[in-house]
């Protein structure tokens, strides 16, 4: 596998993982409807990080596609985690970012 797979791979696992860890932490924070936007989104874009994750590799026709999406619902994301003053939000906004940066590099390659 060519390294810049691999650091798209790496970077959408780690996105998945950040986002999972946010979802859960938001809903043990004390005012849940607050987190209500921040839980959807971190869902959201765990799953289609992992849709994209599932993609990168040679000769897939939608790879292209994906990655547009996939930065899309991280920027979306990263905006709503970064409301939030809590660790696990401002994290997942960073990781988010991240990601969105590397679907766009990959897809600019």
């Amino acid at each position: 596998m060519k390294q810049e797979n691999l650091n798209l791979a790496h970077a959408l696992a780690e996105c998945i993982h950040v986002c999972n860890y946010c979802f859960s932490s938001c809903l043990e924070e004390e005012d849940v409807k607050m987190m209500k936007e921040c839980i959807k989104l971190d869902k959201e874009c765990a799953e289609i990080c992992a849709a994209t994750l599932a993609t990168i590799y040679p000769g897939n026709h939608f790879t292209n596609e994906m990655l547009i999406l996939c930065k899309k619902a991280c920027l979306a994301c990263a905006e709503e985690c970064g409301k939030h003053s809590y660790e696990h939000c401002q994290t997942c906004a960073r990781v988010c970012q991240a990601c969105a940066k590397m679907c766009e590099e990959f897809r600019q390659a």
